[in-house]
Parts: C-alpha cells; structure tokens; sequence
C-alpha cells in the first residue's frame, strides 16, 4: 500500500496542491475562530464540490478537517478560547504560557506535536486497514462506557487539591447533559416545556462560552490582563522560542506518542470524536508522568498531550471508509460528499476505489505539513497578541465567542447559551470551581450514560468484566486509584513530620 501512496503522490497535479492550500487556509481560519469548526466549513463546501473531480473534492475536504485543529491551538494558546472543541485542553496550559511570556513556545510545540500527530495517525491508518474490521468491531457498549470512565477517574486524580469543588463541578456538568430526551427511553428530562431543549445543551456553545466569553468577562470585568504576572508586555516571541517549543516535543517523546495512540484509539472508537480524545490524553498524562503538580499551570507538557491527540487523524478515518459509522463529526460530514460522489465507504472502498484512500492520505498529511509550517514561521507575530488591551480584547473575546456560538447553527437561543455559560464559567473561577471537571462531564456525560445502559440491557453487569479492553481500563483505573492515595498519603506524613 506504502508503494500505491508514493505513486499518488507522485501523479498529484498543480491543481491539486492549490486546491488543498485552499483548504488549508479555509481551515485554519474556520481553526482560529470560535464555534466556526471543521464540519461546518466541510458542511458549506460540499455544494461547491458538486461539479469537481471526486478525488479533488475529497482533497479540498481533508485538507479543512486537517488543519483546523492546529488553527483553533492558536486561539487556545492566545486567547484561552478552543477554536474546535478539539483543542479544550490545549487551553489548561497553553494560556498559562502565554500569560508568562511563552507564547512563541507554545505555539512551536503545538504546530510540531499537531503534525507528529497527524503523522502517527496515518502511519496507523496504513497499517491498520487490512486488519480494520477486526480492530472496529473490538468496540461495543463496555469499551465506550469505560472510556468514559477512566476519562473521569483520570479527572478526579488531578483535582485532589480541591476535591469537593471538582466533584461539585462535576456533578453539575453530569445534570447539565442529563438535560434533553432520554437517548435510551426517548423520554424528556429537564427541559421546562422548551423545545430547544429537547437535544440539550449542545456542545459547541457550551465550550465555547465556558472559554471564550468567561476569559473575555475577566479581561474587561477585572482587567488582570493576559500578560498578569509578567513585568512588561510580552515582547514579541523571537524564533529560538519557537526552536525550543520544537525541542520539547522530542524531548517528551514518549508522551507525545503515548497521546498520539490514545488519540488514534478513540478516534477508532465509532462515534466518539477528537474532543474525548483531546481531554483523555491531557487526563492520562497528568497520571503518567512525574513530576506533575505543574499541570494547568504553564506545563509544555500539557500542549504537547493535547495536541498530539487531537490531530491523530488516521484513527477516525478506519470506521469510515471500512464500514461508513463516522470516527467523528467531521468524518461525518466527509461520508455524506463520498456519497454524493457516488463513492460508498465500506469493506470493498480498498479494492474497488483505493484512489480515494490515497487521497484522504495525501490531504491529511500535506495539509498537516502546511498549517504547521505556517504556524512556525507566524508564531513570533502571532504572540503578539496578547498585548492588546485588556477591555480591547476582552470585548472582541466575547463579541467572536457569542458569533461562534450562533454560527454553529445560525440559532439564536444558541448565542444566549453561550453568554448564560459564559457568566457560569466566569464565577466558576471566581470561586475556584474546576472548569475542567465542567467540560469533563459535558464531554464524557452522555457517552457515559449511554453506554452504561445499553452493557446493562444487552450483557449485564458482567459486560464490563467479560471483555478484554474493559476489564484492563477498570484494573487500571483501580491501579491509579490505589496510587493515588499511597501518594497522598506520604505527601500528608511528609507534611506532618518533624523538621
């Protein structure tokens, strides 16, 4: 298959290049800008796809969905505002960076660990399509659940220093995706006779007013600045900063790979997305390696975590072309143009049209290189955006983060949601509630209860326990568990003894 890539590589036309710079660009803007992501950008072209070649359709298409996640980092790092729900966790340290002068350093970390991951992912996807059917087909109704699980063990381990107010955070973001029809009875729970309601409360402006809007608030309401805690301005990030995010990456290699697998896994995972496998990442790696208390706090390590995750695009595409269930939103909306081409994604997509295959490849990996070349050369202006005025950009915060959240699709209520959350999201700080606990449990919550009912009704209790990948997450949960209170345990005696 190796051989079949390099000789698509080597017929790709001039108009093929251009038409994935195109897309490129569409999507690292569509990237930067709030509640603006891949799928609704993919959503829009699809119609301007009707009377093109299909194989550059799906190049155009990939090369959006490849490069918006590196694109939403950069408002991540900057702004504290996930461009895609992608890059929810690429805010819990690259702000923090940015707010200590590191901000060209971030930046090069994301754009290296973003295309390492894309790379990964591809070189997964080559090696894992002849053996894809048995490899999709591993995950059922425990897989799914315990995902979720360990994802919010994961989450308790790190919030150990304020325990309650995480577990509070937590249980408020478990009622909140509790809200809408039951997705097992069909039932309607919470909505208050309000038919917006009925699908609960979406995502996109949730994350985005818990972001985007809260920050900007702060910015204006208290006018700490982005740039609290450093002496002067941040001077504009010189090239070796760039060279040092760069470095990090190969110096944490095996927890950028670590993150790269856990990305392409869940992005396996039929339905799932790239935001579970963005916050799961970022929660393992918080239990792996040492020396972490600097997690959420300006830890390079923490960029390279979620970055490196939520670009591992090989992962998502293996249900899709295999069986044609979206690996994710954007994988989604990719089936629905395969299919409007006439193309139908299943187990014969390899033999009766593997150009299409070469192409999803070729526009991943391109689009990839190009979004974190640019990144890389622009990082030293870019940084310079936290200089702005504090009232300044906090005002545009919240203007772009109440847009994002009404452009997701074109609801007005929706924007009201996001300003709602936002406020939420700014007294949350206030009172140092846990954000993340918050997105946590709207991101795993429904996954969660899904799963756990559907094991229950089809397998029982012992579904989780009869199953390979189920059983090993709950031993591993116990491990973590366990350890963590040793740890506790002996830091409270270290504490306690005498000097």
């Amino acid at each position: 298959m190796v051989a079949e890539i390099l000789r698509a590589f080597a017929t790709t036309q001039p108009m093929d290049y251009m038409i994935m710079v195109i897309g490129v660009i569409i999507g690292s803007v569509v990237g930067f800008l709030p509640g603006l992501g891949a799928s609704q950008a993919m959503a829009l072209l699809i119609p301007l796809t009707y009377t093109m070649d299909p194989m550059r359709a799906i190049l155009l298409l990939m090369s959006v969905a490849g490069s918006a996640p590196a694109g939403g980092s950069i408002a991540a790092i900057l702004i504290n505002t996930p461009g895609e729900p992608l890059n929810v966790a690429t805010c819990w340290d690259g702000y923090p960076l940015a707010r200590q002068g590191k901000a060209g350093m971030a930046l090069g970390t994301a754009a290296t660990a973003s295309f390492g991951g894309a790379l990964v992912g591809i070189i997964v996807l080559i090696a894992i399509l002849p053996l894809g059917k048995m490899v999709v087909l591993s995950f059922s109704y425990p897989e799914l659940f315990t995902i979720a699980f360990g994802g919010l063990v994961c989450l308790i381990l790190i919030e150990q220093e304020r325990l309650w107010k995480g577990f509070i955070s937590l249980m408020l973001g478990m009622v909140l995706v509790s809200i809408g029809y039951d997705p097992v009875t069909g039932g309607l729970r919470y909505t208050f006779g309000t038919m917006y309601l009925w699908e609960g409360i979406k995502i996109v402006p949730a994350l985005v007013g818990l972001f985007a809007v809260s920050e900007g608030i702060k910015l204006v309401v208290e006018d700490t600045g982005i740039t609290a805690g450093v002496e002067k301005p941040v001077s504009k990030a010189r090239y070796s900063d760039v060279l040092q995010g760069i470095k990090a990456v190969f110096k944490h290699f095996w927890l950028f790979l670590q993150s790269s697998v856990i990305g392409v896994i869940i992005g396996i995972a039929p339905a799932i997305g790239g935001s579970v496998g963005n916050v799961l990442s970022y929660s393992v790696a918080t239990q792996t390696v040492k020396d972490n208390p600097h997690f959420g706090k300006g830890d390079i390590r923490g960029v390279i975590a979620s970055e490196s995750a939520n670009n591992s695009k090989g992962g998502d595409l293996v249900p899709t072309v295999l069986f044609g269930i979206p690996g994710s939103i954007t994988c989604a909306v990719l089936l629905g143009a395969l299919m409007m081409h006439g193309i139908q994604p299943g187990p014969r997509l390899i033999i009766d049209n593997p150009g299409i295959i070469y192409g999803l490849i070729i526009a991943v990996f391109l689009s990839s290189i190009l979004i974190s070349s640019f990144i890389l050369l622009a990082a030293p202006y870019l940084s310079s955006i936290p200089n702005i005025p504090d009232n300044i950009l906090g005002t545009v915060v919240i203007i772009l983060g109440v847009l994002g959240g009404y452009a997701t699709e074109l609801d007005f209520t929706d924007a009201i949601v996001t300003m709602i959350v936002g406020v939420l999201g700014y007294f949350f700080v206030e009172f140092g509630f846990s954000k993340v606990a918050l997105v946590m449990a709207i991101v795993l919550g429904r996954l969660m209860q899904v799963n756990f009912f559907l094991t229950m009704d089809t397998m029982g209790p012992l579904g989780f326990f009869i199953r390979p990948i189920p059983l090993i997450i709950i031993i591993l949960c116990v491990f973590l568990i366990i350890r963590s209170v040793f740890r506790r345990r002996k830091r409270s005696g270290e504490e306690t003894s005498p000097s």
